[in-house]
């Protein structure tokens, strides 16, 4: 499939062709509860910050149901009664990422990259410049023309909004990172002020692009968007997350 080009902002330079000198370790998780995933970040984190693993890594994932509240998040976001979400059976997890509230569902890509940004030698603007970046790339591919908004951190088409970002750094280390819309079900994302804005439409690429991507040509996508984007090359693996141990760390 052909990409469509994007403009770089000035931070980010463009890749040159051949193999290059980074590798990353990338795991394509699939589904996985919530909770499981930010633990096996939790972990990595450490590990990363103590040494334990050379390279960077990049998590890819799907989430079961559920509504995060980022440091800035409070429940008057929350637009339902407890009842009913109760009644839907989607948990609302309170965790340390930057931004407010948003929805995690089947048909959402999620991806967390453990980098350790001093050796990457990236500001955290720049970062999250990249992060952002590997949406709009992505988005690209399937003929969707999606861009940034200063109204808040993200992708955005129109006034729509089609991916999202929050990050966390533990000891120089980032954790948490971006949710991309493919096919996820968009009606819980009424259920709330996304990101804590008011009036805020969100959309996907299913609803946006009339080459109806599928996931899998998503993820594709994503990861070669991150390799570019980031200068890197990903080594594929496909653990089962318990087979992160790192028996030295407590």
């Amino acid at each position: 499939m052909e990409r469509s080009a994007s403009i770089l902002p000035a931070a980010i330079p463009a890749s040159g062709p051949g193999p290059r000198a980074r590798r990353w370790v990338c795991a394509d998780l699939g589904l996985l509860d919530y909770e499981k995933a930010h633990e096996l970040q939790l972990r990595l984190v450490a590990a990363r910050a103590a040494g334990a693993i050379p390279s960077d890594i990049f998590l890819l994932t799907e989430h079961a149901p559920v509504f995060t509240l980022g440091r800035r998040g409070g429940r008057e976001n929350l637009i339902v009664s407890e009842l009913l979400l109760s009644e839907a059976q989607i948990p609302v997890i309170h965790v340390e990422r930057g931004g407010d509230i948003t929805f995690h569902g089947p048909g959402q890509l999620v991806g967390y990259p453990i980098l350790d940004l001093r050796a990457a030698k990236l500001t955290v603007t720049g970062y999250v410049q990249r992060l952002e970046e590997v949406m709009i790339r992505t988005a690209a591919c399937f003929g969707v023309h999606a861009t940034r908004n200063p109204l808040n951190h993200g992708i955005w088409v129109g006034g729509r909004k089609l991916g999202s970002l929050g990050i966390a750094i533990r000891r120089g280390i980032t954790f948490h990172g971006f949710a991309l819309n493919v096919n996820v079900a968009l009606e819980p994302f009424g259920w709330i002020n996304p990101c804590g804005l008011q009036g805020v439409e969100m959309t996907s690429l299913e609803r946006e692009s009339t080459l109806r991507p599928t996931l899998k040509e998503a993820r594709e996508q994503i990861k070669s968007n991150m390799e570019d984007v980031f200068d890197m090359d990903l080594d594929l693996v496909v653990p089962h997350p318990a087979a992160f141990k790192f028996p030295s760390l407590r």
